[in-house]
């Protein structure tokens, strides 16, 4: 492992222990060369995904790029961290587990959507905003009729 201060590769793990839910090993580190000490995260990888863009552009899937965006779709929300890291690991064993290297962006896109339905109703209506790339006021009505199962009375007032 890299040191992050003086970019010596030469680093020795101090301490590892498994997190809660022993998803991830975190390890303790200090480089040699400078005596920087560090923290790294270890989890299991079941498969290298490829991400295909809606443009056909195919990326390397990044764990780190779906928390992020979800951390803004939750930001404000009652959700601990815990939720949403418990959430992310089992979004990302999903698409391990489907068999397929390749992943469409949309194929996330509708996982990430089911997972933040029964997560939050607020940030999964805020992520449909921006992973369907809502227009006008009506878009959000479907939405919010989705999540009723019916049409909300304050739906119906608005589009009067």
């Amino acid at each position: 492992m890299r040191c992050p201060s003086c970019n010596s590769l030469d680093t020795q793990v101090k301490d590892s222990r498994p997190t809660e839910d022993s998803a991830v090993i975190r390890r303790r580190r200090v480089c040699i060369a400078c005596n920087f000490r560090f923290t790294t995260f270890e989890r299991v990888q079941l498969r290298e995904l490829t991400v295909i863009k809606r443009n056909g552009r195919r990326v390397p899937f990044d764990r780190d790029k779906l928390v992020r965006s979800l951390q803004i779709s939750l930001r404000k929300r009652p959700v601990d961290s815990e939720r949403l890291e418990k959430m992310v690991s089992t979004i990302v064993r999903e698409l391990e587990s489907g068999g397929e290297a390749e992943v469409s962006s949309e194929a996330i896109g509708e996982i990430v959507m089911e997972h933040l339905r029964q997560l939050d109703d607020v940030a999964y209506v805020r992520f449909a905003s921006v992973y369907r790339n809502f227009r006008e006021a009506r878009d959000f009505e479907a939405v919010l009729g989705e999540l009723s199962g019916e049409e909300d009375p304050r739906v119906a007032t608005l589009r009067k």
